[in-house]
């Protein structure tokens, strides 16, 4: 279902390559953007997910879809001793690096420019993975969430954010409206691609939330899945491990 959502659909391009073309033209409005379209209420659900993962005290991290790295350096405060963000997106790598360096914080996050379905690392290699607001930009869903359960180490955590849809009154009705006929509008004013954010809305409409995303993280091999919604369902957090 969810490969039926395109970036660009007069594209020939598949899937991934828009994708990364989407990303690579809207990195400069990004991070503005996110503030815009969520009233500010992501940064809270990233300071959760920081939460989630220091309760494990890892040494070592990879934030998929990193993006320009909010999250891995939100993730900085865990005090782990590496930590890796991991993005298709050239363009959004490369504001991520400069906010890294204008925090001074080199020696401690290294952004890699890599495929999140064939990921660059040894199997076993992280004691926690993040990702937020990412896997529903995976080409194949099933082959992300493989390579995740991979690289990850038994007994590690695995923490995703992503957007859900409200199932109460309403707060489903508002969000359909919201995400239907006003982001799409807000990223027209304030994007250079103006399908980017309508992309966004859609591939969020559909994507599987709660227990079906519960279910196809179990079927993958991942044990003790829970789910948190956040702000009256619009957004999820998922915790898994690696047995």
């Amino acid at each position: 279902m969810l490969s039926k959502v395109k970036p660009y659909k007069d594209s020939a391009l598949g899937k991934k390559e828009q994708v990364t073309k989407m990303f690579d033209t809207i990195s400069s409005d990004y991070d503005g953007l996110n503030r815009i379209i969520s009233f500010g209420i992501d940064i809270k659900w990233r300071k959760k997910v920081v939460n989630i993962v220091k309760e494990k005290q890892p040494e070592s991290i990879l934030d998929i879809a990193t993006g320009t790295g909010d999250l891995a350096i939100n993730l900085t405060a865990t005090n782990a001793s590496k930590i890796i963000g991991l993005d298709i997106s050239s363009g959004m790598l490369e504001i991520g690096k400069e906010k890294i360096k204008r925090k001074s914080l080199e020696n401690k996050i290294e952004l890699v420019l890599g495929d999140s379905e064939n990921m660059p690392f040894e199997d076993n290699t992280f004691d926690a993975i993040t990702v937020a607001f990412g896997i529903r930009n995976f080409e194949t869903l099933e082959n992300g969430l493989k390579e995740i359960l991979r690289v990850l180490k038994p007994n590690g955590r695995f923490v995703i954010l992503e957007t859900s849809v409200p199932t109460k009154f309403p707060y489903k009705q508002g969000y359909k409206i919201y995400t239907k006929y006003i982001l799409p509008v807000i990223g027209k004013l304030f994007s250079k691609d103006k399908r980017a954010y309508r992309y966004l809305s859609e591939s969020a409409s559909v994507f599987p939330y709660g227990e079906t995303l519960n279910n196809i993280l179990r079927k993958i091999g991942f044990i003790s899945v829970e789910d948190f919604p956040q702000t009256m369902g619009v957004a999820t957090i998922y915790v898994a491990s690696k047995q």
